[in-house]
């Protein structure tokens, strides 16, 4: 039985919250109820947007963040998983503002490189603009040897950033042909891998026929860690 409570501060999107505790269940090796891990999850989709916040003098989405950590800490929580890249922009003031880990999705993601048995070399990074603009990815990869691509900006504009808006509407569907073709771009540019770096991309990603190359999945990813947090394997 898993004792340890992992705290979700998701609403970011919502449906990307809701796919992360999904995945975070059907990835637990369980054979009964209790050997599933106890979650709370703070799902306030009230948070400013992060990549206004970044990229163009919009709210600042700190005391919004701080206060699902505060609301997690009050629910018991033993450590923190947030299913959304771009707040990760504000890792570490909110890390430094709590006692309770929080598991980097970056290094997360990392580590589901490592399971896809991509161990260096050039990968393809797809985000928001927020994320890519802030190298989340790009100078956290770097020093484990990864050269990252990102999209062009004309990828994002056509591509990238309307399948994430398309998941963020409910239109997952929709969201499966410009998501998939920016991946294969990045392929063809020469990255053996594509980290889809938005947790609203695996579901664009997943809405459709299955891509001819690695692909890391930040939702699995965090899912992953956190289960290997809470098992007390990691």
């Amino acid at each position: 039985m898993v004792d340890r409570v992992l705290g979700v501060l998701g609403g970011m999107g919502p449906l990307a919250s809701a796919q992360f505790m999904l995945r975070l269940t059907l990835l637990t090796p369980a054979l009964r109820d209790q050997d599933h891990i106890p979650a709370v999850l703070w799902s306030d989709p009230r948070v400013p947007d992060r990549t206004a916040a970044r990229l163009a003098g919009g709210e600042d989405p700190l005391p919004a963040l701080m206060r699902g950590i505060r609301g997690l800490e009050a629910a018991g929580a033993g450590a923190i998983a947030i299913p959304c890249n771009t707040a990760h922009g504000w890792f570490e003031p909110l890390q430094a503002a709590t006692a309770l880990p929080i598991l980097h999705i970056v290094d997360a993601t990392a580590e589901e490189l490592r399971r896809l048995e991509v161990t260096g070399g050039t990968i393809g990074v797809m985000g928001t603009s927020g994320t890519l603009a802030m190298r989340l990815y790009q100078d956290r990869l770097a020093h484990l040897g990864y050269a990252c691509l990102a999209p062009e900006p004309p990828e994002m504009d056509a591509l990238v950033t309307p399948a994430i808006a398309l998941v963020k509407a409910n239109r997952v569907p929709e969201a499966h042909a410009g998501a998939a073709e920016a991946a294969r771009r990045l392929a063809a540019r020469g990255a053996a891998a594509v980290v889809l770096g938005c947790t609203e991309l695996p579901l664009a990603v997943a809405a459709g026929p299955a891509l001819p190359f690695p692909v890391a999945d930040t939702i699995d990813a965090l899912a992953r860690a956190s289960i290997a947090w809470a098992t007390g394997a990691g």
